[in-house]
């Protein structure tokens, strides 16, 4: 059974992701809000796997618990475990360049598998090829929202720890 090592980089890299599910509870503007930019976080920079998965997931689940579920909530999580696998690609790379290009992989992603399955529920939408594209259609605005938030809570989160691991060597220890 792997230990887990609580030290700085652990509890600094936690602490983030927990302050990022928090800030889904205060007024924002709709959907500009920092999902992606934790799943992203955490697949980046836990160099355990689980904890990669297992910190996001239990901090979106405690901020759902608040916010509450919807129909589409299991794609929301789908959205969610694939952008922490996308997070894994930025561990032995991280370029602003990569790092921006993540984030708008993840809001496209986001936006394909939540819209689907929204529409998928027949709440809306006709079943057929039509309201698929009028359900897309429709979802374009919160997806501009959900691109700029994206991209700014990702500069935030990966900005912050990159300020934070220069003023604080100590955070450069890989064992979280």
């Amino acid at each position: 059974m792997n230990k887990i090592n609580i030290n700085a980089r652990f509890l600094t890299i936690t602490g983030m992701i927990i302050a990022g599910a928090v800030l889904r509870l205060v007024p924002h503007y709709p959907n500009f809000t920092p999902i992606a930019a934790i799943a992203l976080f955490g697949g980046a920079y836990f160099t355990n796997k689980k904890l990669a998965v297992i910190v996001p997931f239990s901090a979106m689940l405690l901020s759902d618990l608040v916010l509450g579920y919807h129909s589409t909530f299991l794609a929301v999580y789908i959205s969610f475990a694939l952008i922490v696998a996308i997070g894994f690609t930025l561990r032995k790379k991280r370029s602003v360049l990569n790092i921006a290009a993540a984030s708008i992989s993840s809001s496209i992603l986001f936006f394909i598998i939540t819209n689907f399955a929204f529409w998928y529920t027949g709440a809306m939408y006709p079943m057929n090829a039509t309201g698929l594209a009028e359900c897309y259609t429709a979802a374009i605005p919160f997806f501009n929202s959900t691109l700029l938030g994206d991209l700014f809570y990702t500069g935030v989160f990966f900005g912050a720890f990159e300020f934070a691991k220069y003023k604080l060597p100590v955070l450069e220890k890989v064992k979280a």
